[in-house]
């Protein structure tokens, strides 16, 4: 099907609007866990930052997801970005006072503010007919692609300008930020319906759909979180979605300690980073369009295994090389399990549910976050980086004992 000007529109101007503010996620997991290290002088508690960061997540999901089916996609968007100005601001000021407490305040109400904005997921999927929702959310990811080019640059100008200004090049990103989140707002505003009213009237802008099939009714089904956690096919692609999750933000912590192990800059890190970003964003067009056409679970548990693979080259080789190869790799890994998971949901549910369904999703991944920061700083203390890597390893293996235990996805 040829996609319709309108919805080309729309789904270019999220994309846009997520390369203005995409690169602040890339701070909070590059550059979070050293934050904490300098402030706490404790490699223990390393782990905080991403802990904090699905805390921020698990908390915000489902009531912004209830947000948006009642009141739309955008609404909930606005109130995403403008916590995460404030929390951005916040970060910078941590630095600046050298105080773990604020920096707890400010990384929430980020977490919190990105996560929020992620409502921009559920918008592209509203968007789109089943047979294109999973490359519908790789046109989106482009604009994350598209953020990978700032960070380096922010993160070089912060390192610059540290030297003459003597506040903490850690710090100094943070207050870029919220320029390019108010563009990101503002770009957001030119969407055009919102997206919750396309998804009910699909049949009135896709001319190949019959209108009497693509229209769905107004009033909302009572939704209920435990009705949609009795389909094992769901929960198996929720649980996919963790597995991939929890060993990103395992892994994500590794990549910048390792690296900083050895001796390489600021600088050095967050290029590793920008190819893990790559990875996770770089191919989700082609990766959705392989999952439209063959079906979610062969994008999905292939994507789990990949990452798998890529913790154990970040835990277990020593070169800047294979760290960042295994990153990279995690990353694509991360991203085939997302895009198909989230597509498999949103499948299943009406776009007036569709945003607690995802919501339902993306806390079950903040939870997996949680539990991977709850062992990461621990695990280093007692037995060392790798340990940390077994982790990451063994909670990618969760999904395939439970697709062996429950059956293939319906």
């Amino acid at each position: 099907m040829k996609i319709p000007a309108l919805i080309k529109r729309n789904v270019a101007l999220f994309s846009l609007s997520q390369s203005f503010t995409g690169a602040g996620m890339q701070f909070s997991y590059g550059f979070g866990p050293l934050m904490v290290v300098s402030l706490t002088d404790s490699p223990s508690l390393a782990g905080l930052s991403v802990g904090l960061v699905g805390v921020s997540r698990f908390l915000v999901a489902y009531p912004m997801g209830k947000i948006t089916d009642a009141y739309g996609r955008k609404p909930g968007i606005y109130l995403g970005l403008s916590l995460a100005l404030a929390g951005s601001l916040t970060l910078g000021l941590s630095m600046m006072q050298h105080s773990i407490a604020i920096f707890v305040a400010g990384l929430l109400m980020f977490g919190m503010g990105m996560n929020g904005a992620q409502q921009m997921r559920v918008a592209v999927t509203d968007m789109f007919p089943a047979s294109m929702r999973a490359q519908a959310l790789g046109y989106l990811a482009l604009g994350s692609l598209l953020s990978l080019l700032l960070s380096p640059l922010m993160v070089k100008f912060a390192d610059m300008l540290s030297t003459t200004t003597g506040i903490d090049p850690l710090g100094l990103p943070w207050f870029f930020l919220p320029v390019l989140i108010i563009g990101g707002m503002a770009i957001v505003n030119l969407v055009k319906p919102d997206p919750k009213t396309i998804g009910m009237n699909l049949g009135n802008y896709w001319p190949e759909i019959p209108k009497g099939v693509a229209v769905e009714k107004k009033a909302p089904a009572p939704f209920s979180a435990r009705k949609l956690l009795a389909d094992p096919s769901i929960r198996l692609a929720i649980i996919s979605n963790c597995a991939a999750t929890g060993n990103m933000s395992i892994v994500m912590v590794l990549t910048s300690l390792v690296l900083h192990e050895h001796g390489h800059s600021l600088i050095a890190i967050a290029i590793s980073h920008t190819f893990h970003s790559a990875g996770m964003f770089a191919f989700t067009i082609p990766l959705g369009k392989l999952a439209d056409r063959m079906g979610r679970s062969r994008i999905m548990f292939p994507g789990v295994f990949v990452s798998l693979i890529g913790a154990g080259l970040v835990a277990f080789t020593p070169t800047m090389i294979t760290v960042t190869i295994g990153t990279f790799l995690v990353g694509l890994g991360w991203a085939a399990a997302n895009v198909a998971a989230t597509a498999f949901i949103a499948d299943r549910v009406t776009t007036a549910e569709r945003g607690r369904a995802i919501g339902v999703n993306d806390s079950f991944a903040g939870a997996s976050t949680i539990f991977a920061a709850f062992v990461t700083g621990p695990l280093i203390g007692i037995a060392g980086l790798p340990a940390t890597g077994v982790t990451a390893v063994l909670l990618a293996v969760l999904p395939f004992i439970l697709r062996i235990v429950s059956g293939p996805m319906k």
